[in-house]
């Protein structure tokens, strides 16, 4: 399993590379399924951030992070079906 440490550095990766996709493999399973969503409110550039594997189901979660521009992010004032909706129930690593 891989340690929190192990996917900090992954989403760095992952977070430099914005707005363009990045194919990183997962620092648990090794496949590159990696996905990132931010959630904040509207405007203010800075929010959390959802990251884990589509295909392990393992992941992070970050809160105060900031969004980059043109990178989109979901609006705290929206429902929560559609904040979270696509989100699968993750093991987040501590």
């Amino acid at each position: 399993m891989a340690t929190f440490d192990e996917w900090l550095d992954a989403y760095d990766v992952v977070y430099r590379a914005l707005p363009v996709s990045s194919d990183l493999r997962c620092p648990n399973c090794g496949h590159r399924t990696l996905r990132l969503v931010f959630t904040g409110p509207s405007g203010s550039g800075y929010g959390y951030a959802s990251f884990w594997c589509d295909t392990c189901l393992e992941g992070i979660h970050l809160s105060r992070v900031p969004i980059p521009d043109g990178v989109p992010a979901r609006s705290l004032d929206a429902p929560a079906e559609e904040r979270h909706g696509d989100i699968p129930s993750y093991r987040i690593v501590t």
